[in-house]
């Protein structure tokens, strides 16, 4: 194993897209690293972490890095000093988190496309029947799609030890990134049981998002950053309620896109969360408001939930929705949580600057259409 991909440029303190850019670069030299360690293990391992650096890089806006990045400059990091180039890549490293959770919860889904192409699982199974291999081509596909998933964590964490942290960052790094991996895990498993156990409550929700999503979207990687610039507790503090309240209505904007959204737009195919049966927000709020005053809005909603719906039945439930009030609570939500978490952030310590650029992320994230 070779000693990890050459430091990546240095972005500007505020120019997302530099630091998009520079974390493009460090993905792409660490997976370039990464196949003479596979090559010798023969074609199938190779088409795998093919397939998930395809996965990587195929696009994204990379958000968490970006949030970890922007944390670290304003918690006092320097762009311009010895630490930057090792900073970013331990930040870009949160990529293959993002890219573990989405190819497993793909599988988790059932989903069939992820950004227009199809999900890794499925990929894998068109792989089987084109070749005619032995065995069910499905099963073959989530089987493969379940060890990419984790290739993605496990690298993930090399790409953290290979970046050249010094050792008392990583050790603080260390202890904020294992939380996270944690929360990441407990949360998709909050999900499944609460699907499986009919908690369609608001409540339950709400903790799936914290701990599913919110935790390593925005909370976390701030967290990360200003563990890596020794940040004092007030910071961290302020950084971790904003981190979790814009995560929060980051997903609840996406709770709205998996039934609203454009597909061609979004990536998904219209109405996907309806077809999936996702107790999300928006739909705890629509059931909640349907059981107080429409027994027959209730009954089509849980009657529909997980089916193979028509766009024409997509198109009826979303009127529903829409009509209980569900749809205007959620925006009312997402409102709220932006508010609160912005005056965290305004009334901390973080370098101006840095603040700037973090509040216009928060914004970008609640009010996107994709």
């Amino acid at each position: 194993m070779s000693a990890g991909p050459s430091a990546p440029p240095r972005p500007a303190p505020t120019d997302r897209a530099a630091v998009v850019a520079a974390v493009e670069r460090a993905l792409t030299g660490f997976f370039a690293d990464r196949r003479g360690a596979v090559a010798e293990m023969g074609p199938i391992v190779v088409a795998a972490a093919a397939a998930l650096q395809d996965f990587v890089l195929r696009g994204g806006k990379r958000t968490r890095p970006a949030f970890a990045w922007t944390g670290w400059l304003g918690a006092g990091g320097d762009p311009d000093g010895p630490a930057a180039p090792a900073v970013l890549t331990a930040c870009a490293a949160l990529e293959l988190v993002q890219a573990c959770a989405l190819v497993h919860d793909d599988i988790i889904d059932s989903s069939r496309t992820r950004r227009g192409f199809p999900t890794v699982h499925v990929d894998f199974e068109q792989r089987h029947r084109d070749r005619e291999w032995a065995g069910d081509a499905g099963h073959f596909g989530i089987s493969v799609g379940i060890l990419v998933g984790d290739l993605a964590l496990a690298w993930a964490d090399d790409m953290i030890a290979a970046a050249g942290l010094d050792p008392a960052a990583f050790a603080r790094f260390g202890r904020v990134w294992a939380a996270m991996r944690t929360e990441v895990l407990g949360g998709q498993l909050l999900d499944i049981h609460g699907e499986a156990g009919g908690d369609e409550s608001v409540e339950a929700a709400l903790r799936i998002n914290r701990y599913k999503t919110a935790a390593y979207t925005i909370e976390r990687p701030l967290h990360l950053g200003a563990a890596l610039a020794d940040a004092d507790a007030a910071l961290i503090t302020a950084y971790r309620e904003f981190g979790t309240d814009i995560g929060i209505a980051f997903q609840l904007r996406d709770d709205l896109l998996g039934v609203f959204g454009d597909p061609a737009v979004t990536g998904k195919p219209s109405g996907d969360d309806l077809r999936e049966g996702k107790r999300t927000v928006l739909i705890a709020e629509a059931l909640r408001r349907a059981d107080r005053a429409d027994a027959a809005a209730a009954t089509l909603l849980r009657d529909s939930l997980g089916a193979d719906l028509s766009p024409d039945e997509v198109t009826r439930l979303r009127a529903v929705i829409a009509g209980l009030g569900a749809v205007d609570a959620v925006e009312q939500r997402i409102a709220t949580l932006t508010e609160r978490g912005l005056a965290a952030l305004d009334g901390s310590a973080t370098a101006p600057a840095a603040k700037e650029q973090l509040r216009a992320m928060a914004l970008a994230a609640t009010e996107r259409v994709a």
